[in-house]
């Protein structure tokens, strides 16, 4: 059984969600300010974390960047900030997903099911390690882990997902739209930002000049490609 932590100081939007969630089979932990949920997220180790924005205490924003300094879990934003700049800058600071209130039930539970197929995808690779350039870059699907220079880099589930379906496929060009659905199971408007977002934060991340990447490449007008020189079996 899944473990959801609903962070929301809204009651009857925390009702909801939680009686949705549980519908589903869920275990579903709440904390209603940010404090809180920092607390509730280390004490009962969520495989997935709901997460407004406007908490008392401690706003949503603080407690994301402060959980991505530890956790690569999946975290979904449930807010009414509702601009473009609002929801690409949640995804830029380690979101995988945004949903904007008001909201459908039944769509938040819809991507909580996407997101948690996703995070530990079963025979995502047969492979145990791709090394890329010398070593300088390695993908570890079975850990979902990703080095670089063999450091570990954290990535969200998100970033490691494009990243990991990139490189799979080395020279190939996906559509934003193909990375978002293959990431996320699903599509939606704007996404065209949203993926770039992502992409963004998996240069800053990887990349030895992220002005001039040397894995991730954008195919102008097309969507991106993964430029990276695959090591043979030994090499790194």
């Amino acid at each position: 059984m899944a473990r959801i932590l609903v962070v929301e100081d809204e009651l009857k939007i925390q009702q909801i969600v939680r009686a949705y969630l549980e519908k589903e089979g869920f275990e579903v932990v709440t904390a209603a300010d940010g404090l809180k949920a920092l607390e509730a997220a280390k004490a009962s180790r969520p495989d997935l974390i709901v997460l407004d924005l406007m908490l008392p205490g401690l706003p949503g924003e603080e407690v994301l960047s402060r959980l991505r300094q530890t956790s690569d879990v999946p975290v979904i934003i449930l807010s009414a900030k509702s601009s473009e700049d609002e929801r690409i800058f949640g995804l830029n600071i380690g979101a995988d997903d945004y949903l904007i209130k008001p909201f459908s039930p039944r769509e938040l539970v819809a991507r909580v099911l996407a997101h948690l197929r996703r995070s530990k995808p079963a025979g995502a690779s047969r492979e145990t390690r791709l090394s890329f350039n010398g070593g300088r870059l390695a993908i570890l699907p079975d850990q979902h882990q990703v080095l670089r220079e063999e450091q570990a880099v954290n990535l969200t589930p998100t970033e490691f997902k494009m990243l990991l379906l990139l490189a799979q496929a080395p020279g190939r060009v996906f559509s934003r739209a193909q990375l978002l659905e293959q990431a996320q199971g699903y599509s939606f408007e704007g996404y065209d930002r949203t993926v770039d977002s992502h992409i963004k934060n998996l240069r800053q991340k990887i990349e030895p000049n992220p002005n001039e990447p040397l894995f991730i490449q954008t195919v102008f007008g097309v969507g991106y490609k993964f430029g990276g020189s695959r090591d043979a079996i030994g090499d790194s």
